[in-house]
């Protein structure tokens, strides 16, 4: 069930709801998140970080996701996360990604649409859909948050560069939230009919409340990323177990609860999205 990034987000945009994509790190997060897709029937994406791609831990991680993918009875887009440039992207190509995420926000918006628009010229001729971004999300360890995404510059972008999806900056970051994020709902819905409705993208998923998320899909939401959060319940899962006195030594059985851990964050979060029931 391994499909592309432009029908599994066509599947989100008919049906008005939103697909959960988790960062996955290792055999044990990929594992956790497609039980969860198929106890709940959903559609789901998992994405890969460019750091990952670039210490070829990407490489075995690849196939441990085409291997989920073709085992499940879900849907399942591979995915490339924030790619900096054409190099991850044609990594993650030739590793059997159906999705690529091409991340030229810190650049300006000229040089921006020239990465973007070569990035979508390349994966165009192997069918595989583009993630841009416009407006540069960083991190909530910024002392000062970037502008947020303008709606007539999103339409441009969108117009010249030819992107499935947009990821946008409308109050969002990337890590857990110092204090409650505020969405700028109503620059989403400006975004949306400034681009003739193409699906947004939400990134810094972990930590947003659950009214504003749901606001958020409403207004055109159609992925949401889920990175940090990951991290914490593989983590939690793992020390429940290390502290454990009589654990096992083998790996495989004292990794069981970090499956377990992320298993359970993917399907609240499938669930949150909408998405479940959606396969």
């Amino acid at each position: 069930m391994l499909v592309s990034l432009q029908e599994i987000i066509g599947m989100a945009e008919k049906g008005g709801y939103c697909i959960p994509a988790f960062n996955v790190y290792n055999t044990e997060t990929v594992m956790g998140v497609i039980d969860a897709a198929d106890e709940l029937k959903a559609p789901v994406i998992m994405q890969v970080y460019p750091r990952l791609v670039n210490e070829q831990v990407g490489y075995y991680i690849a196939p441990a996701v085409l291997a989920a993918a073709k085992k499940s009875n879900v849907p399942v887009c591979f995915h490339l996360d924030h790619g900096p440039s054409e190099i991850e992207a044609m990594k993650m190509l030739r590793w059997g990604a159906t999705g690529i995420m091409i991340d030229g926000s810190v650049h300006s918006f000229e040089e921006n649409v020239e990465i973007t628009k070569n990035i979508v010229g390349l994966c165009s001729a192997v069918g595989v859909g583009v993630e841009g971004e416009l407006g540069h999300i960083g991190s909530v360890n910024d002392e000062a948050m970037e502008e947020y995404t303008d709606p007539k510059e999103a339409g441009e972008f969108v117009k010249r560069t030819g992107v499935t999806c947009l990821a946008v900056l409308i109050g969002n970051a990337h890590g857990h939230y110092k204090k409650t994020p505020c969405l700028d709902i109503e620059r989403v819905k400006a975004i949306r009919e400034a681009t003739n409705n193409i699906p947004l993208v939400l990134h810094g998923g972990s930590g947003i409340p659950d009214d504003q998320v749901k606001a958020a899909i409403k207004a055109g939401i159609r992925k949401m990323n889920i990175g940090t959060d990951v991290c914490c319940a593989f983590a939690d899962g793992a020390k429940s177990e290390l502290d454990n006195p009589n654990r096992s030594l083998a790996p495989d059985m004292f990794m069981k609860p970090s499956i377990e851990s992320v298993k359970q964050l993917a399907l609240s979060k499938i669930k949150l999205c909408g998405a479940d029931g959606k396969a």
